[in-house]
């Protein structure tokens, strides 16, 4: 059964008043001077922070997708990485360095939905997803994703059901937040392979529920 819906990871788009802003300039200023002061004390070398720069660079929102289906995938697995992230990523690979902050999973299911913001910056699950999203960054997403979650993610196109309960999870520089979505209907004969396909990065942010697979095209 194909699963293929190419590259929609970032769907591209823009979202009405959610678009960056310039006050990214501050925070990128104040990263160089906290880079500066961590070199001038002998914390860490230019070389290391680049190393984990580099690291970071290469990662991507089908490293997160590629952990999300093999929850899904596996209950057992599933239950490890909501109850001890850091050992469940481990056996997939990703190893946390320590200098990351706490990374907690939560599960979306019929009865509760969780979206991920975070209020002050723009903290987020980088080991997973790779950079943020201009719209995530931005204050208009910041300051409305507290008081209209539900907005919010109607203009991504998701509207939950009113008995839905909608908890909206604040990021910080303490923790950082990964959201399994709810597995597709119609999913049962996919692979490990084409359930990661359906897992958007919007979808473990919690804006949007995955992707619906595309029926197998019906041979003439």
């Amino acid at each position: 059964m194909s699963a293929d819906h190419g590259d929609d990871i970032d769907h591209g788009h823009p979202h009405p008043g959610m678009e960056g802003d310039d006050e990214l300039g501050y925070y990128a200023r104040r990263a160089q001077a906290i880079e500066s002061l961590m070199i001038e004390k002998g914390i860490l070398t230019s070389q290391e922070i680049q190393g984990m720069l580099d690291s970071i660079e290469r990662r991507s929102p089908t490293d997160g997708a590629r952990v999300v289906a093999h929850a899904w995938f596996n209950e057992e697995y599933k239950a490890r990485l909501l109850d001890d992230p850091e050992s469940a990523l481990k056996e997939l690979g990703y190893e946390l360095p320590e200098t990351t902050p706490k990374l907690t999973v939560v599960e979306n299911t019929d009865a509760v939905h969780h979206m991920v913001v975070c209020t002050l910056c723009s903290c987020y699950p980088r080991m997973l997803l790779g950079r943020p999203p201009d719209w995530y960054k931005s204050l208009a997403y910041r300051s409305r994703a507290v008081v209209d979650p539900r907005g919010i993610m109607q203009e991504f196109g998701l509207n939950l059901e009113e008995e839905v309960e909608v908890r909206v999870l604040d990021s910080t520089a303490d923790m950082r937040f990964l959201v399994v979505p709810r597995r597709p209907a119609s999913t049962e004969d996919l692979t490990e392979e084409e359930l990661a396909s359906l897992v958007t990065r919007d979808s473990m942010i919690g804006v949007t529920d995955a992707l619906s697979p595309q029926p197998a095209a019906i041979a003439d």
